[in-house]
């Protein structure tokens, strides 16, 4: 099945919900819409399952116009935060019900698989009540999974999981999607599990659609600054600059050998941005140095999170382990030129890792 949305647009009230778009997600694919609370992404997937009108615009199945279809007459399958089961029947009947509509005959054998992959196996003869939010969740998950619709729309599915199962589905469902040959829509505020998923990621913002593209081009090569700050978690560490004969000059700091386009490369204001993983503290050839003043440390997960205040500005460091920093505490960190990226007074992108002058 192909959706192509065209010209889409929501309006409630004097507020506008979605600004004008298209957008042609790639059949058989997991494409991510990325974005903050509030950036629009349950608003599109209410319009792409036909919950909701669009205000303008057309939604295309195959090349037909389906708004105005009502959502039960389209084969889609919906998980949304809040999960929706059947109170009255038990797991095993959840997961089998859209089997047994469209006449498996492997029903159970499926749900077990289903139930396997997804760590539900043992609440199989339970009812939803008798179980955890997390877990009825799953369920819902499940359910949707053994639909096979054609097109699967998952906002923020995981969201009511713990941190260790939500790392393991995700690798789950990677593989479920890959197997299977439905269009997946999965909605996120989390850029690390749009980089997991893989796929294609829309980038939305306050009703926006900035960027879409494979996951791994829309994250190496942000088309703004709008982009890079909504796909860095942290967000993207951002230094005002100049250009100069011998490359970028940051305000109140060195000069990075970068080579910029010729219609920037001799004047201009500029904006350098660096993500907080590219900071570290052990020195490599061909570095940068960024001293200052430890504000804040903390550690979440693997990860060590360093606020820090230079000359510059206020700084993010992502460090990878448990590291302990005291307030206050001097500190260096590094920065390879060849790892940042460079945007226009417009906030649009110049330049993107890896483009050192003379390479």
């Amino acid at each position: 099945m192909q959706l192509t949305l065209e010209g889409i647009s929501k309006k409630v009230g004097p507020q506008t919900w979605l600004y004008d778009m298209d957008l042609a997600p790639r059949s058989g694919a997991v494409t991510v819409l990325l974005g903050a609370t509030q950036a629009g992404k349950t608003s599109l997937m209410r319009v792409m399952a036909g919950l909701d009108a669009p205000t303008a615009g057309r939604v295309l199945v195959d090349g037909q116009n389906v708004v105005g279809v009502p959502v039960r007459e389209r084969n889609v399958s919906m998980v949304y935060q809040q999960f929706i089961n059947y109170p009255s029947l038990k797991v095993r009947d959840n997961i089998a019900s859209p089997l047994k509509l469209r006449g498996d005959k492997n029903v159970e054998q499926r749900v077990l698989e289903l139930a396997q992959k997804l760590h539900i196996d043992m609440f199989l003869d339970r009812f939803p009540a008798e179980l955890s939010g997390g877990q009825q969740q799953r369920v819902a998950l499940a359910r949707a999974m053994a639909k096979g619709a054609p097109l699967m729309l998952l906002d923020e599915p995981l969201v009511n999981l713990d941190y260790k199962l939500r790392e393991e589905l995700r690798d789950e469902l990677t593989a479920l999607f890959a197997a299977g040959d439905s269009t997946v829509i999965y909605a996120t505020t989390e850029p690390g599990e749009a980089l997991l998923l893989g796929g294609y990621t829309a980038v939305l913002d306050a009703g926006e659609l900035l960027q879409y593209g494979p996951t791994s081009e829309v994250f190496h090569a942000p088309a703004s600054i709008r982009v890079a700050r909504a796909f860095s978690d942290p967000p993207m560490n951002l230094l005002g600059a100049n250009a100069a004969a011998g490359g970028v000059q940051l305000n109140k700091g060195p000069l990075l050998p970068l080579d910029l386009p010729s219609t920037h490369a001799a004047s201009g204001t500029l904006t350098m941005g660096m993500r907080a993983s590219a900071l570290h503290v052990k020195e490599q050839p061909g570095d940068v140095a960024l001293a200052g003043k430890v504000e804040l440390a903390e550690i979440s997960g693997t990860d060590t999170f360093v606020h820090f205040e230079t000359a510059l500005g206020e700084l993010v460091a992502q460090l990878t382990g448990v590291h302990h920093f005291g307030l206050g505490q001097p500190v260096t960190f590094y920065f390879n030129p060849a790892a940042v990226y460079v945007f226009d007074a417009q906030g649009m992108l110049l330049l993107a890792p890896v483009r050192r002058k003379g390479n």
